[in-house]
């Protein structure tokens, strides 16, 4: 390979090559990883870490989100499934085996129990330190990482909340109190509108939201008493954000703009901090999954460095971490190869190109400056609606948030339906060629093997039996969990006790288990029963009036209103689909039974049967369906209930809907059955099949 002349070799006269501007540092380049076990999930952080990956980015399966053991009956099906089971201290040394956390930076996607996974990390970094013969004082003083701890999204989106909002808040401000004074380099809370854009919100819902819960936290902390008044500039220098970027890269960037002018606001006019440095919108960022397509989802590649480019493009708005999702996401689990295609797409960005060797790009634009301005005007409206309202957890208490964001996402949902919304390769452009990327799609996804699950909760019930076997172990293990319960009780901060609890070798169930014990469970609102869909007071017009009238006829041939369960079995708190099935159905005429979230297979079918419902519907994106389907048609016909159908939606492979079917499921629906109107029909023509009627025939038009 011919090496570059030196300026002393080239002809004399020859112009020196012009010198190149300096280039920013990159943000940190993550992918979000995590399955099956601890110690396999430490071998992919490994090989990603060895790619150029320059900070971790943990994904926890649904069992360590929400607080259970891996045998815990609402556990089952899903250990493992959408990220790494970490059921106690053993299982964090483990994960983290051989990464000297002094010198990584981790962000950790875990809210209810992050109070938990922070202290076994601690604890984990504090046993490295000894075996380095270093100070592990020391040790935790320079972690640096994040804990995404935002509880209020968890209520409107994702579903792994384990506490009413109350004490959950007291939990994060306990947390923010103590990792400013102990772990000064870490984020306590990572105020996370990215799953509010997953759930429907639009731009100006997605920042009033997410600044309405950082000033929740920050009220609380607050008023806590916890941190000096002259210390709260520490506070808010540590508040970060995790925010989504969707296709509509113009209006992203700018919403990221708008983003930074009014957190500098808030944080200057509200909590009077003066320092420029502490009051900068520091944020991380995966870009859009919600748009992510199973119709050619090749096309996926390009959705994501357009969204990618949203939170990049301006310097003065740029993320100061990005993890980006893979191609086949809509498909299910990626593999690592995928993610590590989604890893090259930054790489190439930060290093290739030229994008981090100039200012901010946007600077004096007019357009860009007139769309801000109009972000910033909406959510200045929407906050002062909420604050109006007691705040953001009387927000969610009311169920004015939820029920916002589902009408949002319905509102979506029709315009796609009705082609006002193009998404290529689904509703339009959808002739395509076949696709090697797909042809097995088997193989085109990762999966998890079934033994994962049982090798856990055979792991668990090892781990428990051989600390209780251990009087001294024992007696630790039962003191730490009262001292828990007690300071729960009392009022006092939790992470001391918390601290106690994992070196105790407490696990992940009992931990929260205590909490529950304490602070109570809790349902948050649906959202469904708001003001979302079609007025009643409307006529329905094209493919939903003629859906409401073949509801409407067979009712009549069945003498009774059409009933329909729609259930979300297991832990997957991923509703938003669910919820549209739900409204969609109201709107169709159906009478709908929708009870939420976090239910067993028996509380389904007991509802089924106390409805005498005329379908089941079942939701599930977790992975989770071959294990928990079944058990559903089982309890259906152990009640006398088994002629009633059974539909399907979720991210299932087509081999898995074979055998779905196989095993009696009427229907299975995935991402690419976009058309809800359709899916509607699809329900009377099975409930018309199940009961014995004729199939109606259409009028001609």
């Amino acid at each position: 390979m011919a090496e570059t002349p030196s300026a002393a070799a080239r002809p004399q006269g020859e112009p020196d090559a012009p010198a190149r501007p300096t280039r920013e540092r990159p943000w940190v380049i993550r992918t979000y990883a995590g399955h099956s076990s601890a110690a396999a999930s430490n071998a992919l952080y490994r090989r990603n870490l060895e790619k150029g990956q320059t900070g971790l980015s943990v994904a926890f399966d649904l069992p360590t989100q929400t607080g259970y053991d891996p045998d815990h009956v609402l556990s089952r099906g899903e250990v493992g499934k959408v990220g790494v089971p970490i059921s106690h201290i053993g299982d964090m040394s483990a994960l983290f085996e051989g990464i000297p956390l002094k010198a990584m930076n981790t962000s950790m996607t875990i809210n209810a129990t992050a109070m938990w996974m922070l202290a076994m990390y601690q604890v984990t970094a504090e046993a490295q330190a000894e075996a380095a013969g270093e100070d592990p004082s020391a040790w935790v003083a320079a972690l640096t990482g994040t804990t995404q701890n935002d509880i209020i999204k968890e209520y409107l989106s994702r579903g792994t909340y384990a506490f009413p909002p109350a004490p959950s808040l007291r939990l994060i401000t306990d947390m923010i109190a103590y990792t400013v004074s102990q772990i000064p380099k870490w984020n306590p809370t990572n105020i996370c509108s990215y799953h509010l854009q997953e759930a429907g919100a639009t731009p100006v819902q997605e920042i009033a939201y997410s600044m309405c819960t950082a000033i929740a936290v920050l009220d609380a902390v607050r008023d806590s008493g916890q941190v000096p008044p002259e210390r709260f500039g520490e506070v808010v220098a540590r508040i970060s954000f995790f925010v989504n970027a969707g296709v509509r890269f113009v209006e992203e960037m700018c919403k990221m703009r708008a983003f930074v002018q009014l957190w500098d606001e808030i944080t200057q006019e509200r909590y009077a901090v003066s320092d420029p440095v502490a009051r900068r919108f520091r944020y991380g960022v995966q870009v859009n999954s919600l748009g992510l397509t199973e119709a050619q989802p090749e096309n996926n590649v390009q959705r994501i460095v357009l969204e990618m480019l949203a939170v990049t493009l301006s310097k003065d708005a740029r993320a100061r971490a990005v993890q980006l999702p893979a191609w086949n996401e809509a498909l299910g689990l990626p593999r690592p190869w995928d993610q590590q295609w989604s890893l090259r797409i930054q790489q190439v960005l930060a290093f290739e190109s030229d994008l981090l060797e100039y200012d901010d790009l946007f600077n004096g634009s007019v357009v860009v400056a007139a769309k801000v301005r109009e972000l910033v005007d909406g959510a200045r409206a929407e906050i002062a609606r909420v604050q109006a309202m007691g705040g953001a957890v009387a927000a969610v208490e009311s169920g004015y948030m939820k029920s916002a964001l589902v009408a949002s996402h319905s509102l979506r949902r029709q315009r796609i339906e009705a082609g006002e919304d193009i998404v290529v390769g689904l509703n339009q452009f959808t002739s395509t060629e076949p696709n090697p990327l797909t042809a097995d799609l088997d193989t085109a996804i990762q999966t998890v093997d079934p033994a994962v699950e049982q090798a856990a909760v055979a792991a668990i019930r090892a781990w428990r039996h051989t600390r209780d076997s251990d009087p001294a172990a024992k007696a630790r293990a039962d003191a730490a969990l009262a001292r828990l319960k007690a300071d729960a009780a009392s009022g006092v901060n939790l992470m001391p006790a918390t601290l106690e609890c994992a070196r105790a070798k407490l696990t992940t169930g009992e931990w929260a288990e205590a909490l529950r014990g304490e602070f109570g469970e809790y349902r948050a609102p649906t959202g469904v029963s708001g003001s979302v869909g079609v007025s009643s007071s409307v006529t329905p017009a094209g493919d939903l009036a003629r859906v409401r009238a073949e509801v409407a006829r067979t009712g009549e041939d069945l003498g009774e209103k059409l009933r329909v369960l729609v259930g979300k079995p297991g832990l997957d708190g991923h509703s938003n689909g669910a919820e549209q099935i739900a409204v969609r159905a109201r709107d169709a005429g159906f009478e709908v039974i929708y009870q939420g979230i976090r239910l067993t297979p028996e509380q389904i079918v007991a509802a089924a049967v106390a409805e005498d419902v005329h379908l089941v519907g079942l939701s599930i994106l977790s992975g989770s369906h071959l294990e928990l389907v079944p058990d559903v048609l089982r309890g259906l016909r152990e009640a006398g209930a088994g002629e009633v159908p059974v539909v399907v939606g979720g991210i299932i492979p087509e081999s898995d809907a074979a055998t779905l079917r196989a095993q009696g499921v009427a229907a299975v629906f995935t991402p690419k059955d976009f058309g809800l109107n359709d899916i509607m029909g699809r329900f009377v023509e099975i409930i018309r099949e199940s009961r014995g009627l004729a199939p109606l025939v259409s009028e001609p038009a």
